[in-house]
């Protein structure tokens, strides 16, 4: 066994995704989920996606895996996620790393790397954006924890990331929480603009009554909302046109 160069235990939509993608850009992921049934079907559904090596047991999940192993968690925050931290622990060795990409809340973030680190494992709490679809073809991703353990994380969620002028979306935000004190940063903004983008429309609307193409058009990216035009529709290629009229 130990043929997986990395683990996804949590086959939701999220870690399902997650799996995926990173069984396409080349990495053999073990897979794991409380019922079985999961597991089966993303296997039977997507096996061509690349290699997958599926577990029914947390001991064979963790058994599947090359050393220093690195478990991604996704499940539920909270609670749920402790749950499967403590069934874990006990079957790791010194150096392996558990990686919640749920989205925690950097406190207990912090509690459970300190925790994990008394016991010479690595924790690392990391921000995953961009849903579902950017689960499957490329999230932005906010790694947090060691510096050491991002020596091996780093070329993996560097390769499935989201990828910006040649460059990923991924970088090592910092110690301990760092990543889920980003992620929610992110967040927040990420809501904020929608909200905006929101009361303005209602402003339009029940403020000044305007029709809902006008609305829309208010409301559109300013690319969408003044096309580039061609040379002679503005400047000199103007000027020119209004001197011969």
């Amino acid at each position: 066994m130990n043929e997986a160069q990395i683990g996804v235990t949590g086959l939701a939509v999220m870690g399902r995704n997650l799996a995926r993608n990173l069984a396409r850009h080349g990495h053999t992921v073990a897979l794991h989920n409380r019922s079985p049934e999961r597991t089966r079907s993303l296997v039977a559904a997507h096996g061509d996606d690349g290699r997958f090596v599926p577990s029914e047991s947390m001991p064979d999940f963790v058994a599947s895996l090359e050393r220093p192993r690195a478990l991604i968690v996704m499940v539920k925050a909270g609670d749920p996620t402790d749950a499967v931290i403590d069934e874990l622990v006990p079957l790791l060795d010194e150096g392996d790393i558990v990686i919640d990409c749920g989205n925690a809340h950097y406190t207990d973030t912090r509690r459970r790397e300190a925790a994990l680190r008394e016991r010479g494992l690595h924790f690392v709490g990391c921000g995953v954006s961009g849903g579902e679809e950017g689960a499957l073809n490329g999230p932005s991703i906010m790694p947090g924890g060691s510096a050491q353990s991002y020596e091996k994380l780093g070329p993996i969620f560097e390769s499935i990331a989201a990828q910006v002028d040649g460059t990923p979306c991924c970088v090592h935000v910092g110690p301990d929480g760092a990543g889920h004190f980003v992620k929610m940063v992110h967040n927040g903004i990420e809501y904020a603009d929608m909200q905006l983008i929101a009361e303005a429309y209602d402003l339009l609307r029940t403020g000044l009554g305007a029709s809902s193409p006008r609305r829309t058009t208010c409301c559109a990216p300013a690319s969408a909302r003044n096309p580039p035009r061609s040379p002679t529709s503005f400047g000199r290629g103007t000027r020119a046109t209004s001197s011969r009229s």
